[in-house]
């Protein structure tokens, strides 16, 4: 049967086949590979049938562990099932997937192959999870591109079947599960008919079912264990044969030439490259190049990985061939080469292949780039008598020399492709317009397309590059562009921080830019490197003001769309007409959930940007402009500066492929300095707070509630003052303890902020309003004095309440972390009230990705060098993980509390000694109450010599009362991590845990989780979710000796205040859950509304706010305190305001008022549940 062209993704194509084989898929939502699994939940929903003419059941899990067990167990029910993992994800499978080898039940475990966590997480492809799985006895089938995806995941699900023996299919995570393609897409008939329906009946009749009860899983002793599981042998002796079967009824259907091994190149090679993954297609395109200009060269292209056919592997090596290369994309540290390598030599030594020299390189690893440069490095190293045996590509190594020199290399793309690319910023809908684009390419006409999009490490605000080729012959470039016809910068900070983007235009090409400049601006902001590029090589620029457009037809900061269109014109791709139509369908297809204002804003987008762009004439004089001198001589801590200028700049810069490895020894254990983005000055607001000090009363909630710490209040004296730089705003303290003795000023970072206007949103007296950044920019000295050369005025600072708490220097800023981001306001206000002696262990998800990016650390220390201590381990074992720091700590404590109780009666003490150490001890567990006895303690054991002093000196560190605490979000909390946390609460040991409560997955797309309320839609629960939130705050509160509280800043800040110092100050656990509207939420008006809308929240009943502080049950108070008023009504009006909920309304209209009148009462009754609670801790 004829296929019909897609365009998709790998992972869309993956699910499209396994949706076929499926009955059941036991899944977890934010598994690396959760587009799969999605896409099979919406499938389902919407009533797609398998080739058993079922909707395939979708049961979500807590964690992949569970959801490898869910599987185990609905295949030993006699249900095919089917599981998409990669990562960590697939490690936690691990103990499962023996199981499931060793009872022979048939499954597929699609895998997005991507990076395992080690020195630092790693979010992208390679293939370290998979190898870690080798000795599973899972068979592995691997593909190269979204199209061999679509074709082969139909292999390993036929023969799983057959053979009985589960496979992992996988393949490049990111690089081929989300690079986008025109994809021939199987239809269920033709799978259905080479599907072996007596091995699926077979299946099922060894199921386990009481009408005919066997036992499966039991335990075995030393006497026969060996020899049973030797007895699986001849299933995996005849997997070759099955696979190659299917392959064979693959290649009849379609007129392919799938093989165990595939070759291609020159029949009589003598140099042959061996690899799997999406580095073959980047070979394919080389070798054509190297053999059209006289060279022999070939490719073997691994795709049954397990089991391993040596005699199928040399039978693919021409004979002629001399030199082999062997790929892998994996570390193996200590091995003696990585895995398919020791495979290849494995396979020739015991053939008696002595003739052909082997020699190994590592590449690709966290999604490194792999271009066509560094395959012609691999076949020239070939060529050379002492060729390193081991190797490395796509970096340089300086320190241990193993990487191979890469040379610039011809361009090796299909003739006639048209290659486009992006730069966005995350958020502004530049990688949704460009995966519209392509679509709408490949969907409305003939040409070949593919897209793939590049991410910085940052949450929303990040750097995005989208890359896009389009053309009439196949495409077989999974590599970035790096020289373009269309290039647009999106966000005009790219151009004023100096970023290399012109230099991806090819001679000839297009150069976009959006900005609010006109030319003689542009002419001031371009730097000349970039001029003499543009006026040299005949670069066509173009200049669009997209940012006030958007302002004007309502779109806020949302240029996407607007840009879309003027991409549209500039690249003629299509008739105009057409293209505006394609984009006005898609545009309704996309936002028609938000409403139909948005699609009208849309279309009116769409019509304006495609004439919106105006062309500059490039003047003359630009050809011989002339460098700038460096700008920046930066300050601070030698290691920090170093860090920043070595390696924050080129990364922040998308030029971090450039670095060597010697850039790296001093940071070899995944180490780096904090307060690194201090240095960023990233400038990627369009407009910032302008502060209006006649009106203002200094009440300093701006600050409270500035996600980034952008907007502070600072006590100044007169000296001080005088100092302060030109433009400084500077009035007398109105009221207060510093009212005539200091001066105030609340200044504000242009290049720091992100312009959410938060502030501007909290303001009583509306003295802030938002400007054009640029107009600020003359303020940023007056902020940087401030910051630098204003003393902390102990006197104006205290955590008792929220005017004060904002004058303590937050340790905490600049994160990359979503414009108006409820979270780091929370966990910015932790760091005010126990910053300098704070440990964070930080659950993997949104606050790590904003609180962990390497070398920018947004983490800070104070004028002494103190601050938070940050940690990240993984996902599920984060509460864990902080149990462990307090327990070390303590335990070292412990050793220094025996020193300072021997100086109590020393000999040699001196009195003032003695009665320093005793009020130490007495003090020690007093967080700020042991800090000035731990100092006078240390100056006294400075000036003795004995060792006890000596000791206190060299332990001086641990002194001061730590505190620990365990950020993470509700995924973790109530779902991967609930074990561990419900076990670290019930310790009884003094951590303090702050969940940040968005609701949903927020760090992957919005999955639903246990947080996850009624009626909400979230993905896995598109049409709203039906089962009430767990209420993860009772269940603490029943241990009697938890702190427990819920907080919402933007309703009550002076309870969340409280909350957090009243937990700090518990000697016990503690368990703060902060209400954190999200991105995610869609809320009307966007984030700016971040803080009302937690307001909104409480006020209607959706959220409580209350405490419970076994403190005052010790003193005989009641330990339960409602903060909370009675539900004051409009809770559905709050609903409606979020389109979480809303678009529930457009898709399913009458569920959608059954699930909302549900979630209302749920609410009531948790209102009066509570009031009840008062009662009974009162007793």
């Amino acid at each position: 049967m004829a296929r019909k062209f897609k365009t998709m993704d790998g992972n869309t194509a993956a699910a499209h086949v396994s949706y076929a084989f499926t009955e059941v898929a036991g899944i977890y939502p934010i598994t690396p590979s959760s587009p799969m699994a999605d896409n099979v939940d919406q499938w389902a929903a919407a009533g797609r049938k398998n080739i058993f003419g079922q909707t395939v059941k979708v049961v979500e899990m807590q964690s992949e562990a569970g959801a490898a067990g869910t599987v185990h167990g609905s295949l030993a029910a006699g249900a095919l099932t089917t599981t998409y993992t990669a990562s960590q994800g697939l490690l936690l499978m691990i103990p499962n997937m023996y199981k499931i080898a060793g009872e022979l039940l048939p499954t597929v475990f699609h895998v997005s192959a991507r990076t395992v966590a080690s020195h630092a997480l790693n979010i992208f492809g390679d293939h370290s999870d998979v190898m870690a799985c080798r000795q599973t006895g899972f068979a592995m089938l691997c593909e190269s591109n979204p199209q061999e995806v679509m074709d082969l995941a139909a292999v390993a699900h036929l023969a799983t079947l057959k053979s009985r023996v589960p496979f992992i299919n996988f393949f490049d995570g990111f690089r081929t599960s989300h690079e986008i393609q025109k994809v021939a897409v199987w239809d269920y008939e033709d799978l259905a008919e080479m599907c072996d329906m007596d091995a699926v009946a077979a299946f099922r009749a060894r199921a386990l079912n009481p009408d005919h009860p066997v036992m499966r899983g039991s335990h075995e002793n030393g006497d026969i264990f060996f020899q049973h599981r030797e007895a699986s042998n001849p299933y995996y002796d005849a997997v070759p044969e099955i696979v190659e079967e299917y392959m064979g009824k693959v290649n009849e259907k379609l007129g392919t030439n799938y093989q165990l091994f595939n070759y291609y190149g020159a029949a009589d090679a003598d140099r042959v490259i061996i690899a799997m993954g999406s580095i073959c297609d980047v070979a394919e395109e080389v070798i054509d190049y190297l053999n059209a200009h006289g060279e022999k060269v070939g490719l073997v292209k691994v795709r049954l990985y397990r089991p391993f056919r040596a005699d199928k592997l040399l039978a693919a090596i021409p004979a002629t061939c001399k030199q082999i290369a062997v790929l892998d994309r994996t570390k193996e540290p200590g091995a003696q080469g990585e895995p398919l390598y020791l495979d290849v030599v494995t396979a020739l030594a015991n053939a008696g292949r002595n003739d052909i020299r082997v020699i190994g390189g590592r590449y690709g690893l966290g999604s490194k780039d792999t271009p066509p440069a560094s395959v012609f490095a691999v076949y020239e190293e070939m060529t050379k008598a002492d060729a390193k045996r081991l190797f490395t590509l796509g970096i340089k190594d300086d320190v241990t020399h193993l990487s191979l020199e890469e040379k610039p290399s011809p361009n090796t793309a299909a003739e006639g492709t048209i290659e486009c690319k992006f730069w966005g910023l995350g958020g502004d809908g530049t990688v949704g317009a460009n995966k519209n684009s392509i679509k709408i390419i490949g969907d409305h006409t003939d040409k070949n397309v593919q897209a793939y999009f590049q991410y910085d490490s940052k949450k929303t605000g990040g750097v995005t590059i989208s890359h896009l080729r389009f053309g009439d012959k196949a495409i077989r470039s999974p590599y970035y562009i790096n020289k373009a016809d269309f290039v647009a910068c999106h966000v005009p900070s790219y151009i004023t921080k100096g970023f290399p983007i012109v230099r991806d235009v090819k001679p000839g090409g297009v150069f976009l830019v959006n900005c609010q400049w006109n030319f003689d601006e542009l002419n001031h902001h371009l730097d000349a490197a970039s001029k003499r590029y543009i006026a040299q090589n005949n670069i066509q620029l173009y200049m669009i003001n997209a940012i006030d457009l958007a302002i004007e037809i309502g779109m806020g900061k949302r240029t996407n769309t607007i840009l879309q269109s003027a991409f549209f014109a500039l690249a003629n791709v299509m008739p105009q007409e057409d293209g505006i139509r394609y984009m006005k369908e898609a545009a309704t297809k996309s936002y028609l959930k938000k409403g139909q204002d948005v699609v009208d804003m849309n279309h009116k987008a769409i019509d304006l940007g495609a004439t919106a762009f105006v062309k500059v004439d490039v003047p003359a004089d630009w050809a011989t402009a002339e460098d700038a001198p460096a700008a920046h001589n930066y300050e601070g801590k030698a290691e920090l500066v170093a860090q920043v200028e070595n390696i924050m700049e080129p990364v922040n810069k998308m030029d971090g492929d450039s670095l060597p490895v010697s850039k790296f020894v001093d940071c070899v254990d995944g180490t780096f300095q904090q307060g690194a983005s201090a240095y960023e000055k990233r400038g990627v607001a369009v407009t910032v707070p302008a502060w209006n000090e006649s009106t203002c009363v200094q009440c300093n909630q701006c600050s409270y509630v500035c996600p980034h710490a952008t907007i502070r209040p600072f006590a100044l004296t007169e000296e001080e003052a005088a100092a302060a730089p030109a433009g400084s705003q500077i009035v007398d303290i109105k009221a207060g303890a510093g009212k005539g003795k200091y001066k105030y000023s609340l200044a504000v970072s242009a290049l720091d902020c992100m312009g959410c206007a938060v502030c501007v949103g909290v303001c009583p007296t509306k003295s802030l309003t938002m400007v054009p950044m640029e107009q600020m920019l003359s303020k940023q000295p007056a902020f940087d004095y401030m910051v630098a050369k204003v003393a902390p005025k102990k006197d104006m600072e205290s955590v008792a309440n929220v005017k004060d708490s904002q004058f303590k220097q937050p340790l905490l800023e600049f994160s990359g972390s979503c414009a108006g981001c409820a979270e780091t306001s929370y966990a910015r206000l932790v760091t005010q009230v126990c910053g300098d002696r704070m440990y964070v262990s930080n659950a993997t998800g949104c606050s790590s990705i904003w609180g962990g990016p390497a070398a920018t650390s947004p983490y800070c220390t104070n004028a002494e060098g103190k601050g938070p201590a940050w940690a990240n381990s993984l996902f599920e074992d984060n509460a864990e993980h902080g149990l462990g720091m307090l327990v070390g700590v303590k335990q070292r404590r412990e050793k220094l509390v025996e020193v300072v109780t021997g100086l109590t009666t020393a000999d040699c003490a001196s009195d003032e000694l003695k009665a320093a150490a005793a009020e130490w001890l007495a003090k020690r567990d007093e967080g700020e109450g042991s800090k000035e006895p731990s100092a006078k303690l240390l100056e006294l054991a400075k000036t003795c010599d004995c060792d006890a002093c000596r000791q206190v000196v060299e332990m001086s560190d641990l002194l001061v009362k730590k505190s620990v605490w365990i950020f993470g979000g509700d995924g973790w909390a109530y779902d991967i991590g609930y074990g561990g946390l419900d076990h670290v609460l019930a310790s009884g040991e003094d951590v303090n845990v702050f969940v940040f409560d968005t609701e949903v997955y927020s760090n992957t797309g919005g999955q639903a989780s246990k947080s996850t309320n009624i009626g909400q839609v979230a993905q896995f629960a598109a049409a709203g979710k039906t089962v009430g939130k767990k209420s993860l705050s009772e269940i603490a509160m029943q241990y009697g000796y938890v702190y427990v509280a819920q907080v919402a800043m933007g309703a009550n800040p002076n309870q969340t205040l409280a909350a957090i110092r009243e937990a700090e100050a518990y000697h016990g656990p503690s368990l703060i859950i902060g209400y954190a509207p999200c991105e995610m939420h869609s809320i009307k008006g966007g984030m700016t509304n971040c803080q009302t809308e937690m307001k909104r929240a409480v006020e209607c009943g959706y959220w409580n706010l209350f405490r419970y502080n076994p403190t005052l049950k010790e003193q005989g108070k009641n330990p339960f305190t409602l903060d909370s008023k009675a539900p004051a009504g409009g809770y559905q009006e709050f609903l409606m305001n979020e389109a979480r909920y809303s678009s529930l309304t457009r898709s399913f209209p009458e569920r959608a008022k059954d699930l909302f009148a549900k979630n209302e009462k749920a609410a009531m009754e948790r209102w009066e549940h509570l009031q009840k609670l008062i009662e009974l801790y009162a007793q």
